[in-house]
């Protein structure tokens, strides 16, 4: 054989060994990670909605302020669950449960876990997210007058009744601020 094919051979089987020998520090496994949807499930209960509970109320009542209930048991026709789960990733899953009890149609009590206010579960949606900058939405008072004779001028009826009124193409400000 030619002594560079010898060469070659050796360098290509040498290199083949010792990277068999070493371990990356970065694995495929660890450096590709697959997303993962966020996944909300059930009836969200605020505390607020909680503290609006009285005893005697009537179940139509507590259906307009709980909800439909997750959960009716055949077996437990007085009990209703309210039953929440939020599995996000990055952030430690969550399940809340609330249990109406009634006798007749009427509400005798309810426990469960302690429900975060409105205000508490909007901010654990938000934690761990990338948020831009929230666009300030207040106008002033001239502010408003011009978008109100801007709205009134543009659409203008037409001189003959057969005919649909005209209508300009109208402006709206962004939603989001870039």
């Amino acid at each position: 054989m030619h002594p560079i094919f010898v060469a070659a051979f050796t360098i290509t089987l040498t290199v083949s060994l010792t990277a068999c020998s070493s371990r990356p520090t970065l694995s495929v496994p660890n450096a590709i990670k697959p997303y993962k949807s966020e996944v909300v499930q059930g009836n969200f209960v605020s505390s607020e909605q909680v503290a609006a509970l009285r005893p005697g109320m009537p179940r139509t009542q507590v259906r307009n302020i709980l909800g439909t209930p997750l959960l009716t048991d055949v077996f437990h026709a007085n009990r209703w669950d309210y039953v929440f789960t939020i599995e996000r990733d990055g952030v430690v899953s969550k399940a809340l449960r609330l249990t109406v009890y009634f006798n007749g149609d009427q509400l005798v009590r309810w426990d469960g876990d302690t429900m975060p206010s409105e205000t508490e579960f909007v901010q654990t949606l938000t934690s761990g997210r990338k948020i831009g900058k929230i666009p300030q939405l207040t106008a002033s008072d001239k502010e408003l007058a011009d978008f109100a004779n801007r709205e009134n001028s543009a659409v203008k009826p037409s001189a003959n009744n057969n005919e649909p009124a005209a209508v300009s193409n109208k402006i709206y400000p962004p939603l989001e601020s870039n």
